[in-house]
């Protein structure tokens, strides 16, 4: 299919189908307009794509669902989605389409598109490299290009004959902190002499509630051991103060602030940090800051996990690098004696918690250079000007 006659500028449908690939998607959108004024931009999406003047054909939220349950109660809207996005491809033909992650109902979307001749971008790739690898071969049959975030996605998708570009993190663009660590300590009220930990539990209650006890637990030993300790809980907007108090924060003595905003300057202050393993690994890792990874899941989930899963570590931070940088303390392991055993080293061996924040350093210089979305952008017009 040629582009379509008499049009001036490039149109580009964006398909984003979660929180994260809406703000990734807006982000790039907005590199689109800034290199091509006039582009005209359609999506799936939710509140950040919509604020750059692009026009939604479906919301995204309401396909955000997790499980087979809430998928089978959902489907009515996720057909309507798709059928709104075929029709698109249909009759405005867009000059690109530009895939964010959301494997499941993009890879459909992208037959579609396939059988229309229209050529396909997939930014921020699925985590084929760690399972269900057997899907790179549909994404190559279907994809023209990948725009990849992590470094050694891209010698995957080249060793399955595809071609890609690494375009680095977006991460780079908004890892940002504001306060020095004095600044966020006189804003929280916080002793300028104590020793900050962080909790990050995740931001979803399922994982809440499976790690925060858990964390809190090793809190408890910590403060038993060491003076002058205060933790710090970041709350992520899809949680409520109720959802940690029924956790177990309720019940604690400990000195534990709960901090709604400056969630990076919250982490930046902190001398060690307990996370949930995600994304946050890579946010700490741009700061800087030592941590130690912990995730549970249910016994089923873990065993099944265990057999797909082709990758020698959990966290992204380890994957990165090629080696253990952080500990990983999962399943069984997740223990609060292990886990304050482990953020107490990063307290007391002071060799050993300054070889790790030299690696993180090199985590994230492997992460390349700030810009992903202005280069993933210049990709897309580029395969745009080649049609």
């Amino acid at each position: 299919m040629k582009r379509m006659a008499g049009r001036s500028a490039p149109h580009i449908l964006i398909v984003a189908g979660e929180a994260s690939g809406d703000l990734h998607g807006a982000h790039l959108a907005k590199a689109l307009q800034e290199l091509s004024p006039g582009v005209k931009i359609a999506a799936m999406g939710g509140k950040a794509l919509a604020a750059h003047g692009v026009t939604l054909l479906a919301d995204a939220a309401k396909l955000a669902v997790v499980g087979i349950v809430e998928v089978l109660s959902h489907l009515g809207e996720i057909r309507a989605a798709k059928a709104a996005l075929e029709r698109h491809l249909r009759e405005e033909c867009p000059d690109l389409v530009i895939l964010i992650d959301y494997p499941d109902f993009n890879l459909l979307l992208a037959r579609k598109a396939k059988k229309l001749g229209i050529p396909i971008l997939y930014y921020i790739s699925p985590q084929v490299w760690a399972w269900r690898s057997g899907r790179v071969r549909t994404i190559r049959r279907l994809v023209n290009r990948m725009a990849v975030i992590l470094p050694f996605e891209q010698e995957f998708y080249a060793r399955h004959g595809m071609a890609v570009d690494f375009v680095g993190h977006p991460l780079l663009d908004s890892v940002r902190t504001t306060l020095s660590r004095e600044e966020f300590c006189i804003r929280h009220r916080i002793p300028a002499g104590n020793t900050l930990i962080g909790l990050l539990p995740g931001s979803r209650r399922k994982e809440l509630a499976s790690i925060l006890p858990a964390f809190l637990a090793a809190a408890e030993q910590l403060a038993a051991s060491h003076r002058h300790l205060t933790f710090l809980i970041p709350l992520a907007p899809t949680l409520s103060r109720a959802d940690l108090d029924q956790c177990g924060l309720s019940d604690t003595k400990l000195d534990v602030r709960i901090i709604e905003e400056q969630r990076y300057d919250l982490m930046a202050a902190c001398q060690a940090v307990m996370a949930a393993s995600g994304t946050v690994t890579l946010e700490l890792a741009i700061l800087g800051v030592p941590m130690v990874v912990s995730y549970r899941v249910s016994g089923l989930t873990y065993a099944l996990g265990r057999r797909l899963i082709k990758v020698a570590y959990a966290s992204l931070v380890n994957l990165v690098a090629g080696k253990r940088v952080v500990e990983e303390l999962l399943q069984d392991d997740a223990t609060p004696e292990k886990i304050g055993a482990a953020v107490g080293r990063l307290l007391e061996d002071a060799e050993y918690r300054q070889a790790m924040i030299a690696q993180l350093h090199e985590v994230r210089r492997a992460l390349g250079e700030p810009g992903a979305s202005r280069r993933t952008a210049r990709l897309a017009l580029e395969m745009i000007e080649r049609r």
